[in-house]
């Protein structure tokens, strides 16, 4: 950071311009120098200062004046105030009143400035990519690599940019594919813990027996198969952000000792004998509603309240799909980057299909056929024959989620239920939750990953599902 720090030094005695210029110099940044704030005041239409050093008591316009313009302009770099004539008042006059970052009296220790630039120069870079965020949020519905222009969306935006830079606990909620990873990172990017580690983990994923190794770590023989000490993602993530995907999914007792973590920020590897504190923000997700979650008995109440103190639920694709043309947008140009592509828009038949589908699968869903889209076309537009085949066939015809025409395309009105399973009055609720099930993997093409995500389940509850139908008698691989 030092090599790219540029330091404007403001004082009128020249030998004390030369030695901070060639102390600021020697420390690997840039100095510019001025003999007082009229000069410096032009000095910075063509030297960006990331930290300025100022002198208060110099002819011309003095230091209370120089700050005065600086504050007034609404652009104001840190500043750090020297002066040989310091008292109990001017310190916190020049730092409350008008907006300094630190008071030093002269004579200055070398070391002390120096910590003092690095860590303002650390502040003037925080404070210019919350600027540049804002800025996005403002002219382009985005906030990091998130995008949403619906009203739901810039609540979203507004309320992690206030949750963003503090140290509290997010619990995330949506459906599975909405983007509640993006949301954790988004987070992670607004702290002050963005040059830290982001970890995340799927609780899901994981086998009781090894969840809680994954989390807190283990010493060598602890278990059978403990051949060396292991780190776990507390230690990994370190000074930096973890995620628990799928939070309703870990063990109860797993749970338990989460909280204890959450509670007094220390933690015991297994089979170790002492605690060690962790500094971590913990973000969970779930695509659980909470409440059902701790009724049902997957979520612990008192967990659930330590997560929530800052609760963001994403909305599905479905209920804001105002949003899909900046999405297409932004996920063309990711795919063009990622497969060295060059399409440049869609055409008005794929946009309107895009936007009149239903997308159970969410953001995920609409990435995944955008990918597929982008290198079918590999240059220009996007057209019709790029999309899959349930997307073809509208409106025309309404297709079934396997892409097979159906009957002739129904009301306007009804349009929007191409993708829905029905069944009638009478069905059992086994039998309802059976053809859901298959049906979902019809759509995903026996893809059971996905389909545990557009269903909202995890891959072991499909799999002990799809057992319990006898795969067999369903020609489904378990």
């Amino acid at each position: 950071m030092n090599q790219r720090l540029k330091v404007l030094i403001v004082d009128d005695e020249p030998s004390q311009r030369a030695g901070l210029a060639a102390m600021v110099s020697a420390w690997g940044m840039t100095p510019e120098t001025a003999a007082e704030g009229n000069e410096a005041l032009e000095k910075l239409n063509h030297f960006a200062a990331d930290v300025i050093l100022t002198d208060l008591n110099m002819p011309g316009l003095d230091g209370f004046g120089f700050l005065q313009r600086l504050r007034n302009s609404g652009d104001m770099p840190p500043v750090i105030v020297l002066t040989a004539y310091g008292n109990q008042e001017t310190g916190p006059k020049v730092v409350h009143e008008l907006g300094a970052y630190w008071f030093l009296e002269k004579p200055i220790q070398p070391s002390t400035l120096q910590v003092l630039i690095q860590r303002a120069g650390a502040h003037a870079g925080l404070r210019a990519e919350k600027r540049a965020l804002e800025r996005n949020l403002v002219y382009k519905g985005s906030l990091g690599e998130m995008v949403g222009v619906a009203p739901r969306m810039q609540e979203i935006f507004a309320l992690l940019q206030q949750a963003g830079p503090s140290k509290a606990c997010v619990l995330i909620t949506g459906e599975s594919g909405t983007g509640k990873e993006l949301v954790a990172r988004t987070l992670h990017a607004l702290s002050p813990r963005r040059q830290g580690p982001f970890v995340a983990i799927n609780c899901a994923a994981l086998p009781e027996t090894l969840i809680e190794s994954e989390l807190f770590g283990h010493e060598k023989g602890s278990f059978t198969g403990a051949s060396e000490r292991r780190a776990g993602c507390f230690e990994v993530a370190q000074n930096g952000t973890l995620l628990l995907d799928e939070i309703g999914e870990m063990p109860m007792v797993t749970q338990a000792k989460l909280l204890r973590i959450l509670e007094d920020s220390k933690v015991r590897r297994l089979g170790g004998r002492t605690e060690f504190e962790v500094d971590v923000r913990v973000v969970a997700a779930t695509n659980k509603l909470p409440e059902e979650a701790v009724s049902g008995g997957f979520l612990r109440e008192d967990l659930f309240y330590r997560l929530n103190v800052f609760h963001v639920h994403l909305p599905p694709l479905r209920e804001r799909k105002e949003d899909i043309p900046a999405m297409v947008e932004t996920l063309i140009g990711d795919m063009n980057r990622k497969h060295d592509c060059r399409v440049t828009e869609v055409s008005a038949a794929v946009l309107e299909s895009l936007e009149r589908h239903r997308w159970p699968g969410n953001v995920r869903e609409l990435r995944n056929v955008l990918e597929r889209a982008v290198i079918l076309a590999g240059s220009g537009s996007i057209e019709m024959k790029h999309l899959p085949a349930f997307l073809q066939n509208r409106p025309a015809t309404a297709a079934d989620p396997r892409g097979t025409p159906a009957a002739p395309a129904a009301p306007a009105a009804a349009a929007d239920d191409a993708d829905a399973v029905k069944f009638q009055i009478g069905t059992t609720v086994e039998e309802a939750e059976k053809g859901l099930i298959l049906r979902t993997l019809e759509h995903t093409r026996n893809n059971k990953t996905r389909a545990a995500e557009i269903l909202g389940i995890s891959l072991k509850t499909l799999h002990n599902k799809l057992k319990e139908y006898g795969s067999q008698e369903l020609g489904i691989g378990v």
